[in-house]
C-alpha cells in the first residue's frame, strides 16, 4: 500500500511545481480520512492541487464553485417531481461522492455552509426530512479566499473546527515560478492531451490504509506532548504574555485527536 502511495506523491509533484508542504498535507489528509481547508489568494494551484489528487485515485470527485447563490440543495440534491409518474424522485447532489472540492467556500452563505458542516461532521444529510448516507471515504477539501478580500463570508468557528488541518499556501519562490513559466510554454507549444494517468488506489484500498494508520504504536511520550501542545492554545499567557495576545481561543479536544492521527499518517508516508 505504501508504493502506491509514493506513486501518488510522485503524480501531485509532476502536475505542480513547488508546494511540497501541500502535497505533504493532503497526503496526511486522504490517509486519515480528515477534510482539508486550504488557503490562499487566487491562483496558487488551489484547485489543480485537489485536481491532481482526485486523478490519481480511483474515488468519484465532484467541484462545487461557492458563490453568493448558491442554495443548500445544491449541495444536497432534492426531490424533483416525475409528473408521468405522479411521484418524486431523489436526485443526489455533488456532496454524495468521494472527494468534494468546495471551491472559495466561504463566498457561500451562511445557509450554504451549514449544509457542508452536516456532511462533514455527521456523515450525512437530511433532504426532506430523510436521512441519507455519504460514502465511507467521504472527504471534503474547501479551498478560501483570505477574509480580507471582498465577497466573503467567514466561516463559523464550529465549521472550522470540522476540518481536519488548516493549509497555508504562499507564493511561489522565484525559481518555482520560472518552473511554471517554462511549463506553461512548453504545454502551449504541445497543445496535445495525453491521457490521464491511471488511478493509483480504489476506495477498498484506502480504507485499509485507513486502517493500517490506527494500527500504528504510539509512545505514551508523544502522547502527552500532543497534549502540552494542545494545552498550551488554552492558557497562552501562562507560557508567554505575548503568546496570550495572538490566541483568542484554545484548541479542543478534536484537536489532540486530530494531531495525534496526522502523526500517525505522517509515520505512514
Amino acid at each position: 500500500m505504501k508504493n502506491q502511495f509514493v506513486e501518488l506523491e510522485r503524480h501531485l509533484a509532476g502536475e505542480i511545481v513547488g508546494q511540497k508542504t501541500l502535497i505533504e498535507r493532503l497526503l496526511i489528509g486522504v490517509l486519515s480520512g480528515g477534510h482539508l481547508l486550504l488557503e490562499g489568494v487566487p491562483g496558487l494551484a488551489k484547485t489543480r492541487a485537489v485536481r491532481a489528487l482526485a486523478g490519481g485515485l480511483a474515488l468519484r470527485f465532484q467541484r462545487i464553485q461557492f458563490t453568493p447563490d448558491l442554495i443548500p440543495g445544491d449541495l444536497t440534491g432534492s426531490d424533483i417531481f416525475l409528473p408521468q409518474e405522479g411521484r418524486f424522485q431523489f436526485v443526489e447532489g455533488p456532496v454524495f461522492s468521494d472527494i468534494v472540492l468546495a471551491d472559495e467556500v466561504n463566498r457561500a452563505p451562511p445557509k450554504v455552509q451549514s449544509a457542508l458542516l452536516e456532511a462533514m461532521q455527521e456523515g450525512q444529510v437530511t433532504v426532506g426530512g430523510q436521512t441519507r448516507g455519504l460514502s465511507p471515504v467521504f472527504m471534503v477539501i474547501a479551498t478560501q479566499n483570505p477574509l480580507e478580500q471582498e465577497g466573503t463570508y467567514p466561516l463559523p468557528e464550529a465549521q472550522l473546527d470540522r476540518f481536519f488541518l488548516k493549509v497555508h499556501i504562499d507564493y511561489p519562490s522565484p525559481e518555482e515560478e520560472l518552473a511554471i513559466l517554462h511549463r506553461e510554454h512548453a504545454r502551449r507549444q504541445a497543445p496535445e492531451k495525453e491521457p490521464p494517468p491511471a488511478p493509483a488506489m480504489s476506495a477498498e484500498t484506502l480504507l485499509r490504509a485507513r486502517k493500517a494508520i490506527d494500527d500504528i504504536y504510539m509512545d505514551e511520550m508523544l502522547e502527552r506532548y500532543i497534549i502540552a501542545l494542545v494545552g498550551a492554545t488554552r492558557d497562552p499567557a501562562a507560557r508567554d504574555a505575548e503568546l496570550g495576545e495572538w490566541i483568542s481561543r484554545g484548541a479542543s479536544p478534536r484537536a489532540t485527536l486530530a494531531l495525534a492521527q496526522a502523526a500517525r499518517a505522517r509515520a505512514f508516508l
